[in-house]
This record gives structure tokens, C-alpha cells and sequence, in this order.
């Protein structure tokens, strides 16, 4: 039994220091909810984009949320507040760098929504060492976990797709 717990030690240990540089894990039962700000026109929301802000809170319907996280763009806000109204929730601004290890340390075992922008929620893809590209274009909504092996389970989906005629 002792020489079994060793070897499990042994092995996680191996395998976090295979882990890239500044890269963070989901624990279990972490769900994060990314997501780029709706359609702008400058530094605000469109027309196009009001509507899609609109369109979130249907897309989340079912989908217990405990925290959302955004910087304090106008834009961001503006996508995420109708959200923040329907649940009865404070949107938590926070500076728009290093967001995955604040979010992941302040909100394990919750599901949180982060509303970000390009460069920070490529920062976040990558310190997750996430599959493939990071939701990007508006209406992408991804959801993260913790997958089965260690790595992160991602879900991709749309949101406001009837806007995007």
C-alpha cells in the first residue's frame, strides 16, 4: 500500500513538471464559460451586439451560474450585464491579465462566466493548454472542465446565430 502511494506521488509529480510553464488546471467540477464581448462599433456595443448581449441569457438557460468575471470595458460589461440582471448577480471586474489563476484560485468547484476580449482570452486558452482555437469570434461560447486525463474537456457553442446573417 505504501509503495502504491509512492508511485501514484511519483507519477503526479513527473507529470506536473511535464506541464508548460505558467499552464493552470481546472479541479473537479470547475466549469469556466468563455466567451468574447458581443459585436461593437467602437468602444461600445452595437445594435447587432445589444441584441446578442440579449441573446446570452437565453443561451444559458439551465446552466447554474455561481460568478461573472469580466475587465471593465465598457463593452464587456454592456455584453454581460443583461446576463448579471436575469441571475440576480454582480458582474466581478477584474484587470484583464493573469485572469485564469485568479478565477480558477477564487472559484473552484463553481461555474463561473468570463467575458473578455482577444488578447486575454487567448492568455487564458493557453495558460489551460485548451484544444484548438480560443473562442474568439462573437457568438462563440465555449465551456471548459476538467477532462478525464487531466487535460481540459471543451464544448464549443453559439449564441445569437440568427444574427449572424
Amino acid at each position: 500500500m505504501l509503495r502504491r502511494s509512492f508511485v501514484t506521488l511519483a507519477l503526479g509529480a513527473a507529470l506536473a513538471a511535464c506541464a508548460p510553464a505558467g499552464q493552470v488546471q481546472l479541479s473537479r467540477g470547475t466549469t469556466l464559460i468563455l466567451l468574447r464581448h458581443a459585436d461593437r462599433s467602437g468602444d461600445q456595443l452595437s445594435d447587432k451586439g445589444l441584441a446578442r448581449a440579449a441573446a446570452l441569457v437565453a443561451a444559458l438557460e439551465g446552466v447554474g451560474i455561481d460568478r461573472i468575471y469580466s475587465p471593465g470595458l465598457d463593452r464587456n460589461l454592456a455584453t454581460a450585464a443583461p446576463l448579471a440582471e436575469a441571475r440576480g448577480l454582480e458582474i466581478t471586474r477584474i484587470p484583464p491579465t493573469g485572469v485564469a489563476q485568479r478565477i480558477l484560485s477564487e472559484s473552484a468547484g463553481q461555474t463561473v462566466v468570463w467575458v473578455g476580449n482577444k488578447g486575454n482570452l487567448t492568455e487564458i486558452w493557453e495558460a489551460l493548454a485548451a484544444p484548438g482555437e480560443p473562442p474568439l469570434d462573437y457568438g462563440d461560447l465555449f465551456f471548459v472542465e476538467a477532462g478525464q486525463f487531466g487535460g481540459p474537456k471543451v464544448t464549443r457553442r453559439r449564441f445569437g446565430a440568427e444574427l449572424d446573417g
